[in-house]
């Protein structure tokens, strides 16, 4: 085969259908999508929780300690350098709070209504009415060939 015909074998337009056919099959599956939505859902979140934290929280824990400044401006001066430990501690309840929230949502929650489905299909059936009765030995009885 010469070159010239190895060149038009590849055929560019062809791959580049087939690798855009395959993108659009990946980009649009649900699990994907949901993924997205779960992405922007957790963001709204984290702002929230970082709301709650630093204009909440914060504030209520500088209430309590001692001290006049904003939680913020917490430091320690050490050989003229500054150690901003209040934005350290804000950080850490933040997480602190997310964590617990999922905890709480993903293990609580979502445990005990997994549970619940568990307890709720392994549940028996209730027993059939008179109708039922009659009808399944007539089906059983159909089967049976009599």
């Amino acid at each position: 085969m010469d070159p010239l015909q190895k060149v038009t074998a590849l055929n560019p337009a062809k791959k580049a259908f087939s690798l855009l056919e395959e993108f659009k099959n990946f980009a649009l599956k649900g699990n994907v999508i949901d993924l997205a939505v779960g992405v922007v859902i957790g963001a709204a979140f984290g702002k929230i929780v970082d709301s709650l934290v630093k204009d909440v929280m914060m504030p209520l824990i500088g209430m309590i300690l001692p001290g006049d400044t904003d939680y913020r401006d917490w430091k320690w001066v050490y050989n003229g350098q500054e150690i901003m430990y209040g934005k350290l501690l804000a950080e850490v309840v933040n997480f602190l709070i997310i964590a617990l929230v999922l905890f709480l949502f993903i293990v609580k929650l979502l445990g005990w209504v997994m549970r619940f489905r568990k307890q709720e299909a392994t549940a028996p059936p209730p027993p059939l009415t008179k109708d039922q009765e009659l009808l399944t030995e007539i089906r059983d009885l159909m089967k049976k060939g009599t």
